[in-house]
């Protein structure tokens, strides 16, 4: 190796990929960047194979498959290799063909190989439908040109995989693949290459056009009309865009990367052009990330429309069936719908509408002609502002939006199709959205779409066992079209500045009005989008025991009706922003106050129920409880001399009960006493705690819980006369679930008695790292006080980023700041803690100490950032 040495080949190597980042950052087109590369690397490899292997003029050839066959080289690929020979050469040439991959990979080429006959090729190509792709896209780097004629010859379609076949395993092979990813081209951290809109989509039309059309490239299908100018276009361009985050992900990276990780996101954006200064690269990224969304949608669209037609002319070109008519515009054909004829919706505009409403009003439809989906695709232009005037659109969508069953399926085809968008314009400027967070865990129009599955899905007697109370709930209320409109435009000023529940009511209520509702049905949908976040934030955020909290809700919301609509609406948003975290602990809480607030509206806003009542008939429920299970008048008064009023307050007669219970038969024992027990009225499991008062005792406890793997949700310290805690931990699991594991809760039991009984000994340092996304999101740390006047307490809200251990840092804290925590809700939200503490001083008063406010500040900050 005199010429080309592996030293001298290693250099060529580096030059290559030298030359392609500064290609890359001078902005050289995505198409330029690949090809050079791919023509330097096969130059490269060919001097490669002519200086090590020497070959025959026969019976010997090297050839490119898979992606580098295609000539789609990114700069960390593997470099698909095929090495092709004659059996009787097979033995001598074996020792020099391995000195040839070993010399590749030495100078750092990835490389992947295969040596092959003409006869494994066919072999191999049968039996997959991977093989035989990446032959169909193989290309004659050097060698026996003949040798490889013949077996291109030997596995065409006309031996194997005949174009029918062929087309109906990669569809399968495309079903597979979208389904790993959920089906949706949403993802928060997207595969560029397999996710659906990906390239291998792309691919996927190209490998069609090669099997059966035999078009080497896609611009070949124009001249079977089955791609218009405008779709190569788009498959040009967005093949152009995802190339170029590619190329990007693998200099980043300096890896075969597909992956658009978190860890990678806010790089990528500024590589791309998206990112000028550090202020705006938060902006800046989901504008990338938007990009990137909508580039996915368009080609997932144009994917499905595509292969629609294949299959029609592929699958089924030889069956030509009769078209059923359905009306003057439209027909069916083998359970599809189709136009009439090509000009309809030129001569019916509407009819754009009207085709959604004819596949919800059919269970027999099975779906669009990919035809007609061309046509509706190539006449968005129709839906202007005389179409959304007109009187037969306004009247089919609300016809739509109000069908007992096919709603959801079919607001999800018009977002597919560009219809939505166009007949909402401020629709379109949510597609593709994205928010930079762990918490959405869709695009906003995903989301939206999702939380319209969600209120269709309560109306489903087959689902009716996964949210009993909201099935019972939808069926009583009036107009379940109002819902779904809420739904619908709850988020829909997103990103828009400002506050987007008020500028998405006043959108909401302009669109109810052009659309024929009465004002009280307008203004009912346009208050749901105004208050959509109010009941989770007061049922996650505010004391709901307090019965100020619930005359204060019950004010805003006015009327059961109401009531009704936004809890419906609430749960249905919840469970469509991250199925991750919706869990049986927030459900229990909007259920708490919805019948908290059911009960104050009944009773009449004028007329507020009075504490000292609901102490009397809690007290009074727990007592007769009490007595029947045998335990004496004078041992409850004598116990309940000694605890505070606030704790029947706070607590459930059933909760104060067990307690009680628990506390009695504890009595005369010296050891701390713990009970631990799952409760489904509070949807999480339940920790009591009664032990003598201890300095320092919730950062412990609150330590020792997250050294088990599990999330306090809710917190609530109460000290008795006589000095004793009396702590109840509301708890989750890793999964957010109840822990119901007996074995578990034993374990746990045995834990939290032997930490109590030696409480200087826990550790309040949790080495659980937090969740690898977490770091790529910074939550600047957050404190506000507010005095709540009526129970003498201090609100303090904390928002900062979650992490393992963080209630025990904030104990700590207001252990040195001289603060008693009496409650605690913990809200969390992807990365973001949101966790409100309600607090005294020393003496049980409003912190109105400014020494002491400042020192929570200060050191809340300090040690959280």
């Amino acid at each position: 190796m005199s010429e080309y040495s592996i030293e001298t080949l290693k250099a060529a190597y580096n030059s290559c990929k030298n030359i392609l980042r500064k290609n890359f950052d001078a902005r050289v087109c995505p198409e330029a960047l690949v090809s050079h590369y791919c023509s330097a690397i096969d130059h490269l490899i060919q001097r490669a194979w002519q200086q090590i292997v020497q070959p025959p003029a026969s019976g010997l050839a090297l050839i490119a498959v898979g992606g580098y066959g295609r000539g789609e080289l990114m700069p960390a690929s593997d470099i698909d290799l095929m090495i092709l020979l004659e059996e009787e050469v097979e033995s001598e040439y074996a020792a020099v063909i391995s000195k040839f991959l070993t010399t590749l990979w030495d100078i750092g080429l990835e490389v992947g190989h295969s040596v092959r006959t003409v006869e494994d090729c066919v072999e191999q190509g049968k039996d997959d439908i991977t093989v035989a792709t990446n032959l169909l896209e193989s290309r004659l780097l050097t060698g026996d040109a003949s040798l490889y004629e013949q077996m291109k010859h030997a596995t065409g379609p006309d031996q194997m995989w005949n174009g029918r076949d062929f087309f109906q395993a990669k569809l399968e092979e495309q079903d597979r693949r979208h389904n790993k990813f959920g089906d949706t081209a949403y993802n928060l951290e997207p595969n560029i290459k397999e996710n659906p809109g990906g390239l291998r989509d792309i691919q996927m039309i190209g490998w069609v056009a090669k099997r059966h059309y035999d078009c080497e490239t896609l611009e070949g299908l124009l001249v079977y009309g089955f791609l218009t100018e405008q779709e190569y276009l788009t498959l040009v361009d967005g093949q152009r865009f995802l190339w170029r985050i590619r190329v990007a992900l693998h200099l980043l990276t300096k890896r075969r990367e597909d992956r658009l990780l978190f860890d990678y996101q806010r790089t990528l954006a500024k590589m791309l052009g998206y990112s000028t200064d550090e202020d705006n690269a938060k902006m800046d990224v989901e504008a990338f990330m938007q990009d990137y969304y909508r580039w996915v949608v368009e080609l997932n669209r144009l994917n499905e429309m595509l292969l629609a037609l294949f299959k029609e002319q592929i699958l089924y070109g030889d069956e030509a069936p009769e078209p059923t008519p359905i009306n003057r515009r439209f027909q069916s054909r083998k359970g599809f719908i189709e136009v009439a004829y090509p000009t309809v919706f030129e001569h019916y505009p509407f009819a754009m509408l009207e085709i959604f409403l004819l596949l919800a009003q059919n269970d027999q439809l099975q779906g669009v002609r990919a035809s007609t989906i061309r046509l509706i695709r190539q006449h968005h232009h129709l839906i202007n502002e005389d179409f959304r005037n007109d009187l037969r659109c306004r009247s089919l969508f609300m016809e739509l939006v109000r069908q007992p069953k096919g709603v959801t399926h079919e607001l999800r085809r018009m977002n597919r199709y560009g219809v939505l968008a166009a007949y909402i314009p401020v629709f379109a400027r949510i597609v593709g959205q994205m928010q930079y967070d762990l918490f959405h865990a869709y695009t906003v129009d995903e989301h939206t779409l999702f939380v319209v599955r969600n209120i269709r899905r309560f109306t489903v007697t087959a689902y009716a066992h996964e949210l009993p109370f909201c099935h019972e709930l939808m069926s009583s209320i009036p107009k379940q079209e109002l819902l779904i409109l809420a739904g619908l435009f709850h988020d829909i000023a997103k990103g828009r500045g400002g506050d987007h529940s008020e500028l998405g009511a006043k959108d909401a209520l302009e669109f109810c009005l052009h659309h024929g509702m009465s004002e009280y049905d307008a203004n009912l949908v346009s208050w749901l989008v105004k208050c959509h976040l109010l009941m989770s934030s007061t049922a996650q955020r505010r004391d709901i025991s307090d019965p100020a909290v619930i005359h204060d809700f019950a004010s805003q919301v006015q009327e059961r009706n109401r009531l009704s609509y936004l809890y419906l609406l609430t749960v249905a948003d919840m469970r469509g922003t991250n199925p991750e975290l919706w869990n049986s602990w927030k459900a229990s809480l909007l259920m708490e106050l919805y019948h908290s607030t059911a009960r104050a509206l009944r009773r009449g806003l004028e007329n507020p129920l009075d504490q000292a009542d609901i102490i009397e008939a809690t007290r009074s429920a727990a007592m007769n409880a009490l007595l029947g299970d045998g335990f004496s008048q004078a041992d409850i008064d004598a116990l309940w001399a000694s605890i505070p009023e606030d704790y029947f307050v706070r607590l459930s007669e059933n909760e104060i009960t067990w307690q009680s219970m628990s506390i009695l038969n504890h009595a005369g024992k010296q050891e701390p006493l713990v009970m631990i027990k799952p409760s489904e009225e509070r949807g999480a499991t339940e920790i009591f705690i009664y032990a003598p008062i201890n300095e320092g005792l919730f950062e412990r406890i609150t330590a020792l819980l997250a050294q088990q793997n599990l999330t306090v949700v809710d917190a609530r310290i109460l000290t008795t006369h006589d000095q004793h805690a009396l702590d109840t931990y509301s708890v989750l699991d890793a999964d957010g679930e109840v822990v119901l594991d007996g074995f578990r809760i034993q374990a746990l039991l045995k834990s939290l008695q032997e930490g109590l009984n030696n409480l200087d000994k826990i550790k309040t340092e949790v080495a659980r790292p937090a969740p690898r996304q977490f770091q790529h999101f910074h939550i600047p740390t957050l404190v506000d006080f507010t005095h709540d006047e009526n129970s003498q307490r201090t609100i303090v809200e904390l928002v900062t980023e979650d992490r393992p251990g963080l209630l025990c840092e904030v104990g700590k804290i207001f252990t040195q700041c001289g603060v008693r925590m009496e409650n605690a809700r913990i809200s969390t939200y992807g990365s973001r803690a949101e966790d409100v503490f309600y607090v005294t001083d020393s003496q049980q008063n409003l912190l109105e100490d400014p020494a002491i406010l400042q020192c929570l500040r200060e050191r809340l900050k300090f040690a959280l950032e």
